[in-house]
């Protein structure tokens, strides 16, 4: 148990790394900095996706169902191998960009999550395999493994076609999507169906095959939200669309089930917990909806020709539902310790950054009048997020120390 509260510990210290990095890139239009912006972009996301929601949810995921295995010893092996690989990339990307050094740590981590992978699939409990939030995670762990033919693909297109083609573009929006779309998303699902189960609320046999197939159609149908910045056939439009329909199904089922076993819930889940849950569905819910509104060709090309829109987009994803929805885990199960003041910090800090991204989108996209200093408030704003996510971090070094 305590030496997986330290690794949680240095997943906050990833993401307050990563909070760092980004406000660097929030000065970098304000301020003279000595750093090649578009390399520490690749340190940033590279951090963002491996070293905080990677090792948060590897964490998560050890602890419920591999710390009776006996696998200490291999597990801590694999986890330092990881952070390994995390380290190198963390120094590596925002000098070098894609270069020697970054290629080979990002390819070897790549290798150490397919061991992770195998570590899982192998060893987790056999009367475990059936419960849905194992099935669960166990789509998520392919959905990793299948996300990572976008960055084996890179190398053979830059030596092939270039990296102005849209195979190129096409392939990080492969990893991007089956990530955020699928690891993340189907593995925050998995955990939250471990609560549930912990409870003795469950979907009956036929409901949850129903939610899975929509969840999992979806996931693979709104891949083609990613290719409408080429404006492709109709038919893509279409399949994207039922896509984002498709998952809005799945969890409207999900939901139904909560709500009608609301009262058992909220006796037996911590009020912290349920704070954290609630934020995390709003953060989902409007994921969802955006992604549905997001495929009619006139937003699509309004989006896809808008740097601001994608990111904050993604940001809401990341910073909203899927690191709350860690937050959540982590604390319920204390591996970590997130009080509610720093996240009413976080969630005001984070707000503010998802409206002047926004907002700054809006002025390019539809002519909206500048607001003076946008780029400087929005580096202050991003500056108080990193402060909320210190806070965090803090808090975890010192109660765990003492």
């Amino acid at each position: 148990m305590v030496f997986l509260q330290k690794h949680a510990q240095i997943a906050l210290g990833y993401f307050l790394i990563i909070a760092a990095l980004g406000v660097a890139l929030r000065l970098f239009s304000v301020f003279d900095m000595p750093i090649t912006y578009r390399f520490v972009v690749h340190g940033h996301s590279h951090i963002a996706l491996l070293g905080w929601v990677y090792t948060g949810l590897t964490t998560l995921m050890y602890f419920l169902f591999l710390r009776k295995k006996h696998l200490g010893r291999k597990y801590r092996i694999l986890f330092w191998a990881t952070q390994t690989t995390l380290i190198g990339m963390l120094i590596s990307f925002p000098f070098t960009g894609y270069a020697l050094f970054s290629i080979l740590f990002s390819t070897l981590f790549l290798l150490t999550s397919y061991v992770f992978t195998f570590l899982f699939l192998k060893h987790s409990a056999a009367v475990q395999r059936n419960r849905p939030s194992h099935i669960l995670l166990r789509t998520a762990l392919w959905y990793m493994v299948l996300s990572s033919i976008g960055p084996w693909a890179l190398g053979i297109i830059m030596v092939t076609l270039g990296n102005d083609s849209h195979w190129y573009k096409n392939a990080i929006y492969f990893y991007l999507h089956f990530q955020y779309n699928g690891w993340f998303l189907v593995a925050l699902v998995a955990l939250f169906f471990y609560l549930l189960e912990s409870m003795s609320v469950t979907l009956s046999r036929q409901n949850f095959r129903l939610f899975y197939n929509l969840l999992n159609a979806g996931v693979i149908l709104t891949f083609f939200i990613s290719l409408l910045w080429m404006e492709p056939h109709p038919v893509i439009y279409g399949l994207a669309a039922l896509g984002g329909v498709l998952q809005i199904g799945a969890f409207t089922l999900l939901f139904a089930k909560v709500l009608n076993n609301r009262f058992t819930l909220a006796k037996r889940l911590p009020s912290s917990t349920k704070y954290f849950l609630k934020l995390a569905a709003i953060c989902l819910a409007i994921k969802l909806i955006a992604q549905v509104m997001g495929v009619f060709p006139a937003p699509a090309q309004i989006i896809s020709g808008n740097i601001d829109f994608v990111i904050s987009y993604l940001h809401w994803v990341f910073l909203g539902f899927v690191s709350v929805g860690i937050f959540a885990f982590l604390n319920h199960f204390k591996l970590a310790t997130i009080s509610k003041n720093v996240t009413v910090a976080y969630m005001g800090a984070f707000l503010t950054t998802e409206v002047l991204i926004f907002y700054r989108g809006a002025v390019a996209a539809f002519d909206a009048p500048p607001l003076p200093h946008l780029n400087l408030w929005l580096g202050v704003a991003s500056s108080l997020l990193m402060l909320a996510i210190g806070w965090m971090f803090l808090q975890n070094v010192i109660s765990k120390s003492n």
